[in-house]
């Protein structure tokens, strides 16, 4: 009888694995170039009544979101011709004698990271606010977009990078209770999974798909050997 209910809920864990892997890797590897195009496309079509800066007013830094906020940053940029100020610093001045197209190219990169570092500040300053002292914050106001973006990738670098830790964490150690729900715990590990990938650590779907279930308690064993059997043909 035994054997019937876990071969049972064995049977429901089949459809919720697969249905997962999917969604997870068939959908998200297009997202964000389809997003992109999405805002773009709208932007285009909308140029007065709708501005892809408003995507980054609407999500600002929060503490959590940086990878998002950073995506929507450069997709906007990019939209605007303007990422380039986030890739490299603006250059010195050219001397008085510099032929005239060289000082306006200097004057284009530094108007354009002003205009990227008050973008950035408008949809970071709260964030600032909440976690920085004064002295800190002023540092920020006067940064060049360069520096002010290489200077939040390494803030939330080790940030992420202990989040990553913590989450890797609970996912490697993760087991499944005998006699507890398969669909919950199934549900907590996609949580996991996912959690890395918003930080930029997408697992290979197979690797994922392995540790879902090698999760698993014994009992289940013949079932992990019926279905990696079934993906081998």
């Amino acid at each position: 009888m035994k054997e019937k209910v876990e071969s049972a809920k064995a049977g429901c864990l089949v459809p919720l694995v697969n249905h997962w892997v999917q969604l997870n890797w068939d959908k998200s590897n297009r997202i964000g170039s389809l997003e992109a195009k999405s805002w773009i496309t709208m932007a285009s079509q909308n140029p007065n009544n709708l501005s892809l800066r408003s995507v980054l007013e609407k999500d600002k830094l929060n503490g959590t979101n940086f990878i998002d906020w950073y995506r929507n940053l450069r997709i906007v940029l990019k939209h605007e011709k303007k990422l380039y100020v986030l890739e490299r610093v603006v250059p010195e001045e050219p001397p008085a004698t510099a032929p005239r197209v060289e000082k306006d190219v200097y004057k284009k990169h530094q108007d354009d990271s002003l205009d990227v570092g008050c973008l950035m500040l408008a949809t970071v300053l709260s964030y600032l606010s909440a976690t920085m002292n004064s002295e800190l914050q002023k540092q920020h106001e006067n940064m060049e977009a360069f520096e002010m973006i290489e200077h939040l990738k390494k803030l939330f670098q080790e940030q992420a990078r202990q989040e990553r830790y913590d989450i890797s964490k609970a996912l490697f150690q993760c087991r499944m209770v005998e006699g507890s729900s398969v669909n919950s715990h199934v549900l907590k590990m996609i949580g996991y999974i996912e959690d890395l990938e918003r930080l930029g650590f997408k697992l290979n779907k197979d690797l994922a798909t392995d540790l879902v279930l090698q999760s698993l308690p014994d009992n289940y064993s013949q079932f992990v050997l019926n279905y990696n059997m079934s993906q081998s043909f």
